[in-house]
């Protein structure tokens, strides 16, 4: 399948140059979608993170250079974009157990992290419920928190953040403002202006702004919505089944807009919510 097709021209973009800089805008662009995008793709049908796979193919190239071509430790740390000997051998060693030095020694055991691919399973266990909804723009306030480029990272920072939110107050304040035909608590993963995405805490509003709160537009998009309910943790199940299961075979592609969860009961043990992923029709 295309899709499919264009995700295995983006890791053999990234196997071309993992002697050099990696540029994630230039991988997002092969896979025909943002970097945010590609990189929860990534994390979700690979089952590791993106900087991770990385991390492990750079130093199982190193490793082999250390052995077969005797070169100096410094200079594969170099080649391999590491300018600190103390960040390569930190690097090194969380992917073989030792040090690069050691991987010189003959007999020595190193680990073997082959370059990825994908393909398409058909699974089909399990039915999953979506509609896909044509939307005009739309204004949210809340509060925002910007994105990590290792989205690994956001799976902590996110949950923390409505925590905070619930016990400062945050939440039933966003609750009182709500006043547009899109009920519930919003997250909402956004890109701005100076290409930096950003995650929201909001709802729907055309209410004025305190000095609390901030705004922002949601674009005009075709969003493919899916229902689930369960506990939070649970959403991320769903949006991996999504990109796995649902998107390869759908005859849509993702959009340049905002993925959106919508929150119609905030019970963490018996949420109610939907997801949305922006989507576009394939080209024929």
């Amino acid at each position: 399948m295309e899709w499919v097709e264009r995700l295995n021209s983006a890791i053999n973009y990234m196997e071309e140059n993992m002697s050099g800089d990696i540029d994630m805008e230039q991988v997002a662009k092969i896979a025909c979608c943002g970097t945010y995008h590609f990189q929860r793709m990534f994390t979700y049908m690979a089952g590791m993170p993106l900087s991770e796979y990385i991390r492990k193919r750079k130093m199982s190239l190193a490793a082999v250079e250390l052995q077969s071509d005797n070169k100096k430790v410094i200079d594969v740390s170099l080649k391999y974009g590491y300018d600190s000997p103390t960040a390569f051998n930190r690097a090194f060693k969380s992917v073989h157990g030792i040090t690069p030095s050691q991987a010189k020694e003959v007999g020595i055991v190193l680990k073997a992290f082959p370059p990825i691919s994908f393909r398409v399973m058909i699974k089909g266990e399990r039915e999953m419920n979506y509609r896909i909804e044509k939307k005009e723009a739309f204004r949210i306030i809340g509060i925002s928190i910007p994105l990590d480029k290792e989205i690994e990272k956001n799976f902590e920072v996110v949950p923390d953040m409505w925590q905070k939110a619930a016990v400062d107050g945050t939440i039933q304040k966003l609750a009182m403002n709500m006043d547009c035909d899109l009920k519930g608590l919003l997250g909402v993963s956004a890109c701005n202006d100076e290409n930096e995405w950003r995650y929201f805490i909001a709802v729907a509003s055309n209410q004025q702004l305190d000095e609390e709160l901030e705004e922002y537009i949601v674009p005009a998009a075709t969003w493919a919505i899916f229902e689930g309910e369960g506990i939070h943790l649970s959403i991320q199940e769903l949006e991996k089944r999504i990109v796995t299961e649902w998107l390869p075979s759908s005859g849509y592609e993702y959009a340049n807009a905002p993925d959106i969860e919508v929150y119609s009961n905030q019970d963490p043990q018996n949420a109610k919510y939907e997801v949305w992923i922006p989507v576009v029709r394939k080209e024929s």
